[in-house]
Protein backbone atom coordinates (compact mmCIF):
# COMPACT_ATOMS: atom_id res chain seq x y z
CA UNK A 1 0.00 0.00 0.00
CA UNK A 2 1.16 3.52 -1.23
CA UNK A 3 1.38 6.62 1.65
CA UNK A 4 -1.05 8.00 0.13
CA UNK A 5 -3.46 4.92 -0.28
CA UNK A 6 -2.78 4.86 3.60
CA UNK A 7 -4.37 8.18 4.22
CA UNK A 8 -7.68 6.60 3.19
CA UNK A 9 -9.19 4.14 5.70
CA UNK A 10 -12.51 3.13 6.44
CA UNK A 11 -13.89 5.35 8.80
CA UNK A 12 -11.35 7.92 8.80
CA UNK A 13 -11.50 11.47 6.56
CA UNK A 14 -8.86 12.35 5.36
CA UNK A 15 -7.72 15.87 5.61
CA UNK A 16 -5.21 17.56 2.97
CA UNK A 17 -3.20 20.64 3.45
CA UNK A 18 -1.65 23.02 1.03
CA UNK A 19 1.39 24.92 1.10
CA UNK A 20 3.46 27.09 -1.11
CA UNK A 21 7.49 26.18 -0.68
CA UNK A 22 9.48 28.77 0.82
CA UNK A 23 6.57 30.84 1.64
CA UNK A 24 6.45 33.04 3.69
CA UNK A 25 10.32 32.78 3.63
CA UNK A 26 12.21 29.68 2.64
CA UNK A 27 13.24 28.23 6.26
CA UNK A 28 9.67 28.36 7.31
CA UNK A 29 8.29 25.48 5.09
CA UNK A 30 9.65 22.60 7.07
CA UNK A 31 8.33 23.80 10.24
CA UNK A 32 5.17 24.66 8.72
CA UNK A 33 4.55 21.13 7.27
CA UNK A 34 5.69 19.53 10.11
CA UNK A 35 2.95 21.44 12.19
CA UNK A 36 0.00 20.56 9.73
CA UNK A 37 1.90 16.97 9.93
CA UNK A 38 1.16 16.91 13.83
CA UNK A 39 -1.87 18.75 14.19
CA UNK A 40 -3.88 16.41 11.87
CA UNK A 41 -2.98 16.81 8.03
CA UNK A 42 -2.98 13.04 6.71
CA UNK A 43 -1.63 14.47 3.59
CA UNK A 44 0.42 17.81 2.19
CA UNK A 45 0.55 18.99 -1.23
CA UNK A 46 3.62 20.94 -1.66
CA UNK A 47 3.18 24.17 -4.22
CA UNK A 48 6.14 24.66 -6.48
CA UNK A 49 5.73 28.96 -7.05
CA UNK A 50 5.07 29.55 -10.57
CA UNK A 51 4.70 33.02 -12.15
CA UNK A 52 1.40 32.55 -14.07
CA UNK A 53 -1.04 30.36 -11.75
CA UNK A 54 -3.67 30.22 -13.71
CA UNK A 55 -6.03 27.99 -11.43
CA UNK A 56 -4.99 29.99 -8.41
CA UNK A 57 -6.50 32.93 -6.22
CA UNK A 58 -4.92 36.49 -5.23
CA UNK A 59 -3.77 34.72 -1.83
CA UNK A 60 -2.02 31.56 -3.38
CA UNK A 61 -0.93 33.90 -6.38
CA UNK A 62 0.31 36.06 -3.63
CA UNK A 63 2.64 33.55 -1.98
CA UNK A 64 3.84 32.15 -5.38
CA UNK A 65 5.37 35.55 -6.19
CA UNK A 66 6.62 36.36 -2.64
CA UNK A 67 8.28 32.92 -2.91
CA UNK A 68 10.05 33.13 -6.21
CA UNK A 69 11.51 36.98 -4.82
CA UNK A 70 12.66 34.45 -2.19
CA UNK A 71 14.62 33.04 -4.69
CA UNK A 72 12.68 29.29 -4.48
CA UNK A 73 13.53 27.25 -7.88
CA UNK A 74 11.80 23.61 -8.76
CA UNK A 75 15.43 22.41 -7.35
CA UNK A 76 14.88 24.50 -4.13
CA UNK A 77 11.13 22.22 -3.74
CA UNK A 78 13.10 19.09 -4.37
CA UNK A 79 15.97 20.10 -1.57
CA UNK A 80 12.88 21.08 0.61
CA UNK A 81 10.95 18.00 -0.22
CA UNK A 82 14.04 16.09 0.78
CA UNK A 83 13.97 17.68 4.13
CA UNK A 84 10.66 17.12 5.10
CA UNK A 85 10.54 13.48 4.08
CA UNK A 86 12.83 13.20 7.41
CA UNK A 87 10.74 14.72 9.36
CA UNK A 88 7.02 13.94 8.23
CA UNK A 89 5.60 10.39 7.53
CA UNK A 90 2.68 11.94 5.68
CA UNK A 91 2.69 11.59 2.01
CA UNK A 92 3.80 14.66 0.20
CA UNK A 93 2.42 15.44 -3.17
CA UNK A 94 3.67 18.06 -5.42
CA UNK A 95 1.27 20.39 -6.69
CA UNK A 96 2.60 21.93 -10.03
CA UNK A 97 1.96 23.35 -13.05
CA UNK A 98 3.01 21.57 -16.31
CA UNK A 99 5.61 24.31 -17.22
CA UNK A 100 8.34 24.18 -14.36
CA UNK A 101 8.27 20.34 -14.28
CA UNK A 102 8.61 20.20 -18.53
CA UNK A 103 11.42 22.73 -18.00
CA UNK A 104 13.38 20.96 -15.47
CA UNK A 105 12.54 17.47 -17.73
CA UNK A 106 9.95 15.13 -16.71
CA UNK A 107 12.51 11.79 -16.36
CA UNK A 108 14.75 14.22 -14.03
CA UNK A 109 11.94 15.32 -12.54
CA UNK A 110 10.32 12.36 -11.33
CA UNK A 111 13.26 10.47 -10.49
CA UNK A 112 14.59 13.17 -8.39
CA UNK A 113 11.15 13.89 -6.85
CA UNK A 114 11.31 9.51 -5.60
CA UNK A 115 14.37 10.77 -4.10
CA UNK A 116 13.20 13.11 -2.40
CA UNK A 117 10.04 10.97 -0.76
CA UNK A 118 7.46 12.50 -2.90
CA UNK A 119 4.89 10.41 -3.68
CA UNK A 120 3.17 12.04 -6.00
CA UNK A 121 2.32 15.35 -8.36
CA UNK A 122 -1.51 17.64 -8.76
CA UNK A 123 -0.97 19.26 -11.97
CA UNK A 124 -3.81 22.12 -12.46
CA UNK A 125 -3.24 22.81 -15.94
CA UNK A 126 -2.46 18.40 -17.42
CA UNK A 127 -5.60 17.03 -18.76
CA UNK A 128 -5.66 13.48 -18.67
CA UNK A 129 -5.50 13.44 -22.34
CA UNK A 130 -2.05 14.86 -22.66
CA UNK A 131 -0.93 13.36 -19.46
CA UNK A 132 0.43 10.44 -20.77
CA UNK A 133 3.67 12.08 -21.12
CA UNK A 134 4.28 12.31 -17.55
CA UNK A 135 2.21 9.25 -16.23
CA UNK A 136 4.66 6.93 -17.87
CA UNK A 137 7.97 8.31 -15.93
CA UNK A 138 5.81 9.05 -13.06
CA UNK A 139 4.65 5.42 -13.00
CA UNK A 140 8.07 4.24 -13.09
CA UNK A 141 9.25 5.96 -9.59
CA UNK A 142 6.31 4.45 -8.33
CA UNK A 143 4.97 8.62 -8.29
CA UNK A 144 0.77 8.57 -8.68
CA UNK A 145 -0.77 11.27 -10.89
CA UNK A 146 -3.71 12.79 -9.20
CA UNK A 147 -6.30 14.53 -11.94
CA UNK A 148 -9.37 17.30 -11.54
CA UNK A 149 -12.44 17.22 -11.93
CA UNK A 150 -14.77 20.09 -12.06
CA UNK A 151 -18.74 20.82 -11.82
CA UNK A 152 -18.81 21.28 -15.66
CA UNK A 153 -16.65 18.19 -16.49
CA UNK A 154 -18.82 16.15 -19.27
CA UNK A 155 -19.30 12.58 -18.39
CA UNK A 156 -17.27 11.71 -20.76
CA UNK A 157 -14.38 13.69 -19.19
CA UNK A 158 -15.23 12.25 -15.67
CA UNK A 159 -15.00 8.76 -17.11
CA UNK A 160 -11.62 9.59 -18.81
CA UNK A 161 -10.36 11.12 -15.47
CA UNK A 162 -11.34 7.73 -13.33
CA UNK A 163 -9.63 5.67 -15.67
CA UNK A 164 -6.15 7.61 -14.82
CA UNK A 165 -6.37 9.25 -12.14
CA UNK A 166 -3.77 7.41 -8.89
CA UNK A 167 -4.20 8.07 -5.38
CA UNK A 168 -7.52 9.79 -5.41
CA UNK A 169 -9.42 12.28 -7.42
CA UNK A 170 -9.15 16.06 -6.83
CA UNK A 171 -12.69 17.60 -7.37
CA UNK A 172 -12.80 21.33 -7.68
CA UNK A 173 -15.75 22.27 -6.08
CA UNK A 174 -16.41 25.39 -8.17
CA UNK A 175 -15.88 27.18 -11.56
CA UNK A 176 -13.57 29.55 -10.59
CA UNK A 177 -9.70 29.47 -8.62
CA UNK A 178 -8.79 28.83 -5.37
CA UNK A 179 -9.39 30.78 -2.89
CA UNK A 180 -11.18 31.30 0.95
CA UNK A 181 -15.30 31.73 1.00
CA UNK A 182 -17.60 32.38 3.14
CA UNK A 183 -20.20 29.65 1.47
CA UNK A 184 -19.74 26.55 -0.51
CA UNK A 185 -22.28 26.27 -3.94
CA UNK A 186 -25.08 24.31 -3.03
CA UNK A 187 -24.55 21.95 -6.04
CA UNK A 188 -21.55 20.22 -4.73
CA UNK A 189 -23.33 17.18 -3.38
CA UNK A 190 -24.63 16.15 -6.62
CA UNK A 191 -21.13 17.10 -8.38
CA UNK A 192 -19.65 14.36 -5.84
CA UNK A 193 -22.54 11.83 -6.40
CA UNK A 194 -22.51 12.42 -9.76
CA UNK A 195 -18.43 11.00 -10.23
CA UNK A 196 -19.09 8.73 -7.26
CA UNK A 197 -21.24 6.97 -9.80
CA UNK A 198 -17.94 6.30 -12.43
CA UNK A 199 -14.93 6.58 -9.68
CA UNK A 200 -13.72 4.02 -7.58
CA UNK A 201 -10.71 6.37 -6.18
CA UNK A 202 -11.45 8.53 -3.14
CA UNK A 203 -12.60 11.51 -3.93
CA UNK A 204 -11.07 14.94 -2.39
CA UNK A 205 -12.83 18.08 -2.65
CA UNK A 206 -10.66 21.18 -2.69
CA UNK A 207 -10.91 25.06 -3.69
CA UNK A 208 -12.81 28.08 -1.34
CA UNK A 209 -13.05 25.48 2.19
CA UNK A 210 -12.06 27.93 4.69
CA UNK A 211 -14.32 27.04 8.11
CA UNK A 212 -14.43 23.97 9.90
CA UNK A 213 -18.32 23.89 9.46
CA UNK A 214 -17.53 24.03 5.79
CA UNK A 215 -15.57 20.87 6.15
CA UNK A 216 -17.52 18.67 7.87
CA UNK A 217 -20.39 19.78 5.03
CA UNK A 218 -17.61 18.24 2.62
CA UNK A 219 -16.39 15.28 4.59
CA UNK A 220 -20.21 14.07 4.96
CA UNK A 221 -20.06 13.35 1.12
CA UNK A 222 -16.42 12.91 0.26
CA UNK A 223 -13.11 10.95 1.00
CA UNK A 224 -10.92 13.68 1.69
CA UNK A 225 -11.19 17.38 2.41
CA UNK A 226 -8.20 19.86 0.47
CA UNK A 227 -7.91 22.96 2.83
CA UNK A 228 -4.92 25.72 1.33
CA UNK A 229 -5.55 29.36 0.97
CA UNK A 230 -6.73 29.58 4.16
CA UNK A 231 -3.10 28.14 5.53
CA UNK A 232 -1.59 30.93 3.37
CA UNK A 233 -3.14 33.54 5.19
CA UNK A 234 -2.76 32.43 8.79
CA UNK A 235 0.75 31.38 8.15
CA UNK A 236 1.31 35.22 7.19
CA UNK A 237 0.09 36.68 10.35
CA UNK A 238 1.55 33.88 12.65
CA UNK A 239 4.19 33.65 15.05
CA UNK A 240 7.44 31.66 14.16
CA UNK A 241 5.43 28.79 16.29
CA UNK A 242 2.66 28.79 13.71
CA UNK A 243 -0.11 28.41 16.68
CA UNK A 244 -2.97 29.86 14.83
CA UNK A 245 -2.25 27.49 11.91
CA UNK A 246 -2.16 24.19 14.47
CA UNK A 247 -5.20 25.54 16.02
CA UNK A 248 -7.27 25.76 12.85
CA UNK A 249 -6.14 22.35 11.37
CA UNK A 250 -6.88 20.89 14.87
CA UNK A 251 -10.32 22.25 14.35
CA UNK A 252 -10.79 21.00 10.78
CA UNK A 253 -9.54 17.81 11.75
CA UNK A 254 -12.43 17.46 14.44
CA UNK A 255 -14.81 18.83 12.45
CA UNK A 256 -13.79 15.62 9.92
CA UNK A 257 -13.47 13.49 13.05
CA UNK A 258 -17.00 14.02 13.92
CA UNK A 259 -18.68 13.86 10.68
CA UNK A 260 -16.95 10.39 10.20
CA UNK A 261 -18.18 9.27 13.62
CA UNK A 262 -22.31 10.79 12.16
CA UNK A 263 -21.58 8.71 9.39
CA UNK A 264 -20.42 5.63 10.91
CA UNK A 265 -23.25 6.04 14.03
CA UNK A 266 -25.87 6.17 10.52
CA UNK A 267 -24.19 2.84 8.87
Amino acid sequence: MSRISSAFRPGHKALIGYMTVGYPRIEDTVPIVTALAEAGCDIVELGIPFSDPLADGATIQAASQQALKNGVTTTTCLETAARLRQAVKVPLLFMSYFNPMLRFGLQDFCRKSEEAGIDGFIVPDLPPEAGVELERPAAKHGLDVVYLLAPTSTQERIDLVASRSKGFIYLVSLTGVTGARQALPTEVEQFVARVRRSARQPLCVGFGISTPEQAGRIAAIADGVIVGSRLIELVSKDNNSFSQTRDFVRSLRRALDESARKQGAIG
